[in-house]
């Protein structure tokens, strides 16, 4: 083999490193700009090496190459640039499924060549499932999180499902069998409405789990598709995502204390919940709310979704800069799956300058509640449910949750009295130790900062 072919194969073996430094980095904070900046480095490498192999060739393919990045790139940058934070979970999901749909685009081309070995075929036919299930089911995704549908459930839906998967599974093997475009047509549209019925009945509150699922679907397609093309630098790249992408799922449902089979097929996280609550919603103004605070000596801040539709966190922020200087020892206690992502509120709060040393997940600050003289929680609200605790017949029994009920006093801040995500009614907000805090998450900041200037 020629010199330039080992040089291309040494390029891509430097790529997966940054790769792998980049996740690396990217499991702290502190290191996650620089694990960004290794990751991106590393992609770079690999894109600009593969135009030097020799399948790659000129002439139109190379300007459909360069007309296809050069679109890409710039609805990238412009949607990067203009997407507030607030629509980053539909972002990353509809980002995901791209990722998805090209690893599907690959294996039809490939499949369509028919010029590969059994094992090849079987990959490519395999990874093109995965990929056209994690493109269909991140656009489902998507919507959702958009609000344009939540979830649609019907009598005997798994029963379908599973009908549907035995039916793509049929021309799965037709497929590697015989080929042809016409099986694989029918094919990759029954795998792309598999995708759309595995993902509609699936609730909002478990939406998160799901991008991260789908995430790890298409790094698992791009590692098979990398196998089908010889490229070291997709399977590596791929495996990483996969096995990232499987790790972070599952970290996620046991943080729910559900398995990824109850997520997937028990339609939690749309029916709504009632019951007899005792207690009442007691509302507080700022002026109090204000006061509260500024006399405390602890104070642990819960952040959740209604913090990030009101882009409140830089006001917060405000607010716990002006607490410390007083001598309030002010924290940030996070849930594993608040917000609409993985790691939402790690990224508003970075945003807004956070040091990382104040921002303590749920295991290593669960405890500190009961010495706690305000617990403040800011548009969370199943994250902090004690029904998880003592109702068993509550959707998210069981739910490891942040004890904000255990602190002296609790201050929610919430725009109205409609229910959470989960569609359940919350009964910390009912609790003799709570009060309620309405309107826009921004403007009661704004006047909570105004109330603790007044009082220190």
């Amino acid at each position: 083999m020629s010199l330039g072919y080992w040089l291309i194969q040494v390029a891509y073996l430097v790529a997966s490193i940054l790769f792998i430094i980049g996740l690396k980095r990217m499991s702290s904070p502190k290191g996650a700009r620089q694990g960004f900046y290794a990751a991106g480095a590393g992609m770079l490498l690999a894109v600009v090496v593969t135009f030097f192999l020799p399948e790659v060739g000129g002439g139109i393919n190379l300007a459909l190459i360069l007309i296809a990045i050069a679109f890409g790139g710039v609805i990238a940058w412009v949607s990067g640039r203009l997407v507030p934070m607030t629509a980053m979970p539909q972002m990353v999901a509809l980002y995901n499924g791209m990722g998805g749909g090209a690893a599907g685009a690959i294996a039809a081309h490939e499949l369509i060549l028919g010029t590969h070995g059994p094992s090849q075929t079987v990959l490519a036919v395999v990874g093109a499932l995965i990929g056209a299930i994690s493109f269909s089911g991140s656009l489902v995704a998507f919507a959702k999180l958009q609000g344009w549908f939540t979830a649609l459930r019907f009598p005997a839906q798994n029963i379908v499902n599973f009908l549907a998967l035995l039916v793509v599974s049929l021309f799965a093997a037709l497929a590697i069998i015989y080929g042809g475009s016409g099986v694989l047509l029918v094919f990759f549209l029954l795998v792309l409405a598999l995708g759309v019925l595995v993902t509609v009945p699936v609730g909002g509150a478990d939406m998160p789990v799901m991008i991260s699922l789908y995430n790890a679907m298409t790094g698992l397609a791009v590692a098979f598709e990398g196998y089908v093309l010889g490229n070291p630098a997709m399977i590596i790249a791929g495996m990483i995502v996969g096995a990232a992408g499987s790790l972070l799922t599952f970290l996620m449902a046991r943080a729910m204390n559900r398995s990824l089979g109850n997520i997937l097929f028990s339609g939690f996280g749309e029916t709504a919940i009632g019951g007899d609550i005792e207690g009442s919603l007691k509302p507080i103004n700022a002026n109090d709310a204000g006061a509260m605070l500024a006399f405390a000596q602890r104070v642990l801040i819960v952040p959740g979704y209604g913090m990030a539709v009101a882009q409140a966190q830089h006001k917060l922020w405000e607010l716990v800069k002006l607490l410390r200087e007083h001598g309030v020892d002010v924290r940030f206690a996070i849930h594993p799956v608040a917000g609409r992502m993985p790691g939402h509120m790690n990224v508003l709060l970075a945003e807004a300058g956070v040091p990382y040393d104040i921002i303590g997940d749920l295991d290593e600050i669960n405890e500190e509640f009961s010495n706690t003289d305000v617990a403040v929680v800011i548009g969370a609200n199943d994250v902090v449910n004690p029904a998880a605790r003592t109702q068993k017949s509550s959707p998210i029994y069981g739910m490891p949750i942040l004890n904000a009920d255990k602190a002296e006093n609790v201050i929610v801040m919430k725009r109205g009295k409609g229910r959470g995500f989960a569609g359940i009614e919350n009964e910390l907000f009912y609790r003799d130790n709570t009060r309620m805090l309405y309107g826009d998450a921004q403007q009661s900041v704004a006047a909570l900062i105004q109330a603790v200037k007044a009082m220190l």
